[in-house]
C-alpha cells in the first residue's frame, strides 16, 4: 500500500522480509529513476529464489551506455549480462535465443560503444536476405535501398542509441556499414566491429565464408533464433554447425537464451514458451498402442 512516499507492507513476517528484501533488490532502480519494468521483477524474484541477490544488484548497476533520449541502456537479465561481458572478452561470440531477448540490441550497444572509444575503427551491418535467394538486383534503388528491410532492426537500434541523423551521417562517411551478405565474399575485415544477425538463416558455407572475413582488431557477433529458420527444407543451419563445431574453442564465446531473458511485452515470454512445448511435444515419440 502506498501512502505519499511512504510504502506499507502488510502481511505475515516471512511474507513482510521477502517483500522488504525485493524491493531492495530493486532499489538501483528506482533510485536511477527508471522504470521497473515486469522482467526486471521477475528476474529479482527469481535471483531472490536461488540466492543471487548479489548477482541482480550488481545487473542493475550496470550501465553500458546512455540512449539518446536519456534512458540508460543495461542488461535486464544474468544471460544479458554474460552476453555483454562474453563480447567483451571474446573476438566472436555467437549469440542464440528466442525473438525479444536482445541479441541484436546488446550486440549493437556493444558495437557502438567500441567505436565511441576508438577501439575499432568502423561498424559492419550484415544479414542474409534470404526472402530474396540473395539475389538482390531485380529488387528497384540502389544496395542500400535493396537491404534495408532486412535490416530495419539493426537501424532502430543504431537510432536509439545515436539518433537518426548522426546515424546516417556514419554511413554516408563509412563509418557504420550495411552489407548483405552475399557482398561480404572475399574480403577481409580489420579495425571493425561485424554484426551478422539472423544467422539461423545461413548456410554452413556462407557461415564459414562470414567468419573467416575477421582481420585484426576485429570482432564479430553473430546473432540468430535456431526456431525461426526460413531456409529451404533440408537445407541445414549455418548457426548450429557453428554453434556446435565452435563451442569450447579460444576466444569464441557461445551465449544461449531462453524465455527468461525475454524483456518485450510480457506475452512474447508466454508465446515463447507455449511454442516451445509444442516443438518438444511433436519430438516425443509415439506412444505404442
Amino acid at each position: 500500500m502506498l501512502r505519499g512516499l511512504d510504502l506499507l507492507i502488510q502481511g505475515r513476517p516471512a511474507q513482510i522480509e521477502r517483500a522488504g528484501t525485493l524491493i531492495e533488490l530493486l532499489r538501483p532502480l528506482w533510485e536511477a529513476g527508471e522504470t521497473i519494468a515486469p522482467v526486471d521483477l521477475q528476474t529479482a524474484v527469481t535471483a531472490l529464489d536461488t540466492g543471487r541477490g548479489e548477482e541482480q544488484r550488481d545487473l542493475a548497476r550496470q550501465v553500458l551506455t546512455i540512449s539518446r533520449g536519456g534512458r540508460p541502456l543495461r542488461p535486464r537479465t544474468p544471460r544479458q549480462k554474460a552476453f555483454v561481458d562474453a563480447i567483451e572478452s571474446h573476438d566472436l561470440t555467437i549469440a542464440i535465443g528466442p525473438a525479444g531477448t536482445g541479441k541484436t540490441f546488446l550486440a549493437t550497444v556493444q558495437a557502438v560503444r567500441l567505436l565511441q572509444e576508438r577501439r575499432v575503427e568502423r561498424i559492419v551491418l550484415t544479414r542474409p536476405a534470404v526472402e530474396a535467394g540473395e539475389r538482390l538486383g531485380f529488387l528497384p534503388g540502389d544496395l542500400q535501398q535493396k537491404v534495408d528491410p532486412y535490416l530495419r532492426p539493426l537501424y532502430d537500434a543504431l537510432h536509439t542509441l545515436l539518433g537518426r541523423e548522426r546515424s546516417e551521417q556514419l554511413q554516408e562517411k563509412g563509418v557504420i556499414e550495411v552489407a548483405p551478405l552475399a557482398y561480404m565474399r572475399g574480403r577481409t575485415l580489420a579495425d571493425a566491429f561485424v554484426i551478422l544477425d539472423e544467422a539461423q538463416n545461413t548456410t554452413p558455407a556462407q557461415m564459414r565464408m562470414t567468419l573467416t572475413r575477421l582481420g585484426e582488431n576485429a570482432r564479430m557477433v553473430v546473432t540468430g533464433d535456431i526456431t525461426q529458420i526460413d531456409l529451404p527444407a533440408g537445407q541445414p543451419s549455418g548457426l548450429i554447425e557453428a554453434a556446435r563445431v565452435l563451442e569450447g574453442v579460444d576466444g569464441v564465446a557461445v551465449c544461449r537464451f531462453g524465455e527468461t531473458d525475454v524483456v518485450r511485452h510480457p506475452l512474447v515470454q508466454r508465446l515463447v514458451r507455449a511454442y516451445e512445448q509444442h516443438d518438444q511435444g511433436q519430438q516425443q515419440p509415439p506412444r505404442p498402442r
